[in-house]
């Protein structure tokens, strides 16, 4: 099994940045992709950016040129940077990470709000 811990959520004004990681601990040799998805309160979860082990990335059109996914293999950890920041983006903010067997893993979710 693998589990996430997230961390790096909070308050930010609009044009302001917070950079989020998500720690993946026990079978992580078994993590293929990793990725970032954010959510509203009875909405459904959308893409934010996501990152295969090999370092490609995807993106959600929304986020495009303002955030940034990377990968730390070797601590198992993945990173959001958030720049930019817009009140829109204020979500619950989701890892989740791949498995070469077995469903995904999800973190429990970080809180994003930007407001002034």
């Amino acid at each position: 099994q693998v589990q996430l811990v997230e961390s790096g959520g909070g308050l930010v004004q609009p044009g302001g940045s917070l950079r989020l990681s998500c720690a993946a601990s026990g079978d992580t040799f078994l993590i293929t992709g990793m990725g970032w998805f954010r959510q509203a309160p009875g909405k459904q979860r959308d893409l934010v950016a996501s990152i295969t082990r090999s370092g490609i990335t995807q993106y959600g059109d929304s986020v495009k040129g303002r955030f940034t996914i990377s990968r730390d293999n070797a601590k198992n950890t993945v990173y959001l940077q958030m720049n930019s920041l817009k009140p829109e983006d204020t979500f619950v903010y989701l890892c989740v990470a791949d498995s070469a067997s077995g469903p995904s893993t999800w973190g429990q979710g970080t809180q994003v709000t930007v407001s002034s």
